[in-house]
């Protein structure tokens, strides 16, 4: 991976509509309202961003480790799936949770999903374009592939 350092210091508000993201720029003499294209998971990543950086690391572990999906000895049925960002997603009504196995080979699962979300998951035209919509970073997740 890769890593840039960014400075936001100057952006003082994100908001997210109709596909486009907005951002209110502190530009000294004047602040700036300035808007664009991007999808609302692109918000919903600068919100996590936030989080982690203007919260404790001791605060930080512990709200991680009570948010952590209980291990299960349980399997999940997985149904594979037609799309560039996952191999197939399986769902456990018992636990409402939702495993997807990425293209990577990666496999994660997410924490008290829905059953709704599960079913319009299963009938989108774009399973990444949902995943990154309405599960990712809704949701408390974990890999499970034993990978790092």
């Amino acid at each position: 991976m890769k890593l840039s350092k960014i400075d936001l210091s100057n952006v003082l508000a994100v908001g997210h509509s109709n596909g486009l993201l907005g951002l209110l720029i502190d530009r000294d003499s004047e602040i700036e309202f300035i808007e664009i294209a991007a999808p609302e998971a692109a918000l919903h990543g600068l919100q996590m961003v936030d989080f982690i950086a203007n919260t404790d690391s001791a605060e930080l572990s512990a709200g991680i480790e009570s948010t952590e999906i209980p291990s299960s000895d349980e399997s999940i049925t997985m149904l594979p799936v037609s799309s560039a960002m996952a191999k197939s997603i399986g769902y456990s009504e018992e636990t409402e949770t939702l495993q997807i196995e990425f293209s990577s080979g990666a496999v994660y699962q997410y924490s008290g999903v829905e059953p709704e979300i599960w079913e319009s998951l299963q009938d989108v035209d774009s399973t990444g374009s949902f995943f990154n919509s309405e599960i990712k970073g809704c949701y408390s997740s974990r890999r499970v592939d034993g990978q790092l």
